[in-house]
């Protein structure tokens, strides 16, 4: 790949600076001859008025905002590589779409600045690489350089290998903030809508996990219809099964659930009765596993880490078995003594058992001392449905 280095005023690079406010990306710059957002790029993610004011005042302090690298597509026509956050930032703050602040927290937008601090902004100079090569070497090149302080996540990259029509039209649908759905959406999904996570979420979804592979296949495809279908079909089962909404419902791996029990029928009414009767029991230990427990027709309480028995009480226990059973001359384990083998009188340590719910607690059995029972490791493994 050839590489030139150029030196561009920010008054040249921000000349006829288009931003799209819709899609949150910059669109043009140099007089339209700069693509500053080609599809290969994420979304731009600095108008939290932190990242793009630190650009700003980079510059009206004279450091150097690092390189920037341009693909050469023609003659005259050129996409931003690397660089388009700094760029952005850029052209938003000069054509007044933030403010900075000056030392008296007074806010200051571009046209509101002094005539020699916007002349240091426009004069300052940016270093470029202009970039020519083939597509597989810009876009090799692109993952490589990534961006200095804020890495391509996975998706981002992944949207830069895979660019197309098919990649132009998801992010469309899943990048976009401006969607009516993404409230909906972030009720079941975990992740920042402009940094690709629910469109990661989509894709893994509809490809069982293999997103390469599938956005490889439908790379060149102008639509998203599958994609859109699919992604719908298991957010409707979700919301259509629990009609509750909770926090813990976010992150949790609905792709997985769809398919393993989307088949089964399900009353709303008594999923919504079973998951608010474990959020109110105090002895369920993780909510996010509630969900899958009730669908899984309440039987798996390890995805519930139901509260075992505390130290006092398997301690108390112990004592009170141990000393009953020394008298009667039989193992302080209640299973080894009724049976037949040579444990039948086989006293044990604390460490060799463990404390188990006599009345299971997914039969409703409490966690307390009266429903404790301490058995040797062998029995309470083999006992089950705890």
């Amino acid at each position: 790949m050839k590489t030139n280095l150029v030196q561009i005023p920010v008054s040249k690079l921000v000349d006829g600076f288009v931003y799209n406010e819709h899609e949150g990306k910059g669109l043009f710059g140099l007089s339209g001859q700069l693509t500053i957002q080609p599809e290969y790029q994420r979304n731009y993610i600095y108008a939290d008025g932190k990242r793009d004011v630190a650009v700003i005042r980079s510059i009206l302090a004279g450091y150097p905002l690092g390189l920037l690298y341009f693909t050469k597509m023609a003659d005259d026509k050129f996409e931003v590589l690397d660089g388009q956050q700094r760029i952005t930032s850029i052209g938003r703050f000069v054509t007044g779409k933030f403010a900075i602040f000056d030392e008296n927290d007074t806010p200051h937008v571009f046209s509101g600045l002094p005539k020699d601090q916007q002349d240091k902004i426009m004069n300052a100079t940016l270093l470029v690489y202009e970039c020519e090569g083939t597509e597989t070497e810009i876009k090799q090149w692109f993952e490589t350089i990534n961006i200095a302080g804020v890495p391509l996540n996975q998706q981002e990259l992944r949207n830069a290998i895979y660019s197309g029509p098919f990649v132009t039209a998801a992010k469309a649908e899943f990048s976009n903030s401006q969607n009516a759905n993404v409230n909906k959406w972030g009720a079941y999904i975990k992740g920042v809508v402009n940094r690709q996570e629910f469109l990661e979420r989509a894709l893994e979804w509809v490809s069982d996990g293999d997103i390469g592979g599938y956005m490889s296949t439908h790379r060149h495809d102008d639509n998203i219809n599958e994609l859109k279908t699919y992604f719908n079909t298991v957010i409707d089962w979700v919301s259509g099964t629990f009609s509750m909404v909770e926090k813990e419902m976010q992150g949790l791996e609905w792709g997985r659930l769809y398919k393993e029990y989307h088949g089964q029928s399900y009353d709303p009414s008594k999923v919504t009765a079973a998951v608010e009767r474990l959020y109110g029991d105090p002895y369920v230990h993780n909510r996010k596993g509630v969900f899958e427990y009730v669908l899984g027709g309440e039987v798996d309480a390890k995805l519930l880490q139901v509260r075992m028995f505390d130290e006092a009480t398997r301690n108390a226990v112990y004592k009170q078995q141990t000393e009953a059973a020394k008298e009667k001359d039989e193992s302080n384990c209640p299973l080894c003594a009724v049976g037949s083998d040579s444990n039948i009188t086989k006293i044990w340590t604390l460490a060799d058992m463990d404390a188990d719910h006599v009345t299971a607690w997914s039969k409703g059995g409490a966690t307390d001392a009266d429903n404790c029972q301490m058995l040797c490791k062998t029995h309470n493994r083999a006992k089950g449905n705890r």
